[in-house]
């Protein structure tokens, strides 16, 4: 649905992104992740036409998004939402009037029977029926997204842009606001794009990622191949979960569990089975999806390192010396 072709884009002397290709799917909810300064929100505003870009080509549903062609680019940016981690609402207006901003912009009438349905469906779907006519200072961050969000929808797009939406909020209220994001992907066949510095937003509810880094495209797949596993050093620093506490002496081997395999007794069975001591150094499981997936660290005597790994391999758990 939307194909991005060696897309290169500098500021002065700074080439922010260097070559980037990417193919997002419809309906799919898809994660640009990365460090500050890696090109995700410059690729975002690249992608809506908000950034122009040096070379390359970013199509959507085979049109090109170019500021050569303005009633073109008029035409995509109706089909795009855009959500900001600032919120971008006017304190003069209530909630509805807020949400009812784009309809004004683009000359549409917003006191007609259809248009007051659509909002006052909209406002329901975020779940605000008892803020319609608050005003933002009334409400709270997550409120505000969720505003923003509707906002976002009334124009019935085809897209929904997230620039780092849940950045500002809370860890319980972030949970909200991406269930809300899972809904209205699930329900309204929007397609989701995320730029997010968070572990936590990727591993909730993108179904692929993309991980930028200096500019360019460092891996690009599921969010559980991609951070379960990090083949990258870059990733891995980005994750944090090198341990440099490790043990010196013996073989440390690092297991991989994902989906229904993380609830096998692998290790305990593996104790009973080889007969022999080791000790778990690292260990951590996460949720992906509603998916348990993750990692822990052994170390074994050097004697049993070739038992050890035949085991594994025997149960099929993925496997690695550290």
């Amino acid at each position: 649905m939307i194909k991005i072709s060696n897309v290169r884009k500098s500021f002065q002397n700074l080439e922010v992104l260097k070559g980037i290709s990417l193919e997002i799917e419809d309906s799919e909810i898809y994660g640009i992740i990365g460090q500050s300064g890696a090109g995700k929100s410059t690729l975002l505003r690249c992608i809506n036409g908000l950034e122009t870009y040096d070379s390359g080509t970013i199509e959507i549903n085979g049109t090109t998004v170019s500021a050569k062609d303005k009633k073109a680019l008029k035409n995509l940016q109706k089909q795009m939402g855009m959500i900001f981690q600032g919120f971008n609402l006017l304190e003069r207006l209530d909630v509805y009037d807020n949400i009812a901003l784009p309809m004004k912009f683009w000359g549409r009438k917003t006191k007609s029977p259809e248009s007051q349905k659509k909002i006052l469906d909209l406002i329901r779907l975020v779940g605000l029926e008892d803020k319609v006519h608050a005003k933002p200072r009334e409400l709270s961050g997550g409120q505000k997204q969720r505003v923003a969000i509707a906002r976002a929808l009334v124009l019935d797009p085809m897209f929904l842009l997230c620039d780092e939406a849940t950045s500002a909020l809370d860890p319980e209220i972030t949970k909200e606001i991406l269930s809300l994001l899972q809904k209205i992907n699930r329900e309204l066949g929007i397609t989701v794009i995320i730029v997010t510095h968070q572990m936590e937003v990727v591993k909730q509810i993108c179904q692929r990622v993309a991980f930028l880094s200096d500019g360019g495209v460092l891996a690009e797949g599921k969010p559980e191949d991609l951070f379960v596993k990090p083949e990258r050093t870059e990733i891995k620093t980005f994750l944090r979960e090198e341990s440099e506490l490790l043990p010196t002496e013996g073989v440390n081997i690092q297991l991989f569990f994902s989906g229904e395999g993380s609830e096998e007794p692998v290790v305990t069975q593996m104790a009973r089975s080889l007969d022999s001591d080791f000790s778990i150094c690292w260990a951590k499981l996460e949720d992906f999806r509603e998916n348990v997936y993750g990692s822990l660290v052994i170390n074994v005597k050097e004697t049993d390192k070739d038992r050890v790994c035949s085991f594994l391999d025997d149960k099929n758990v993925a496997w690695e010396v550290v």
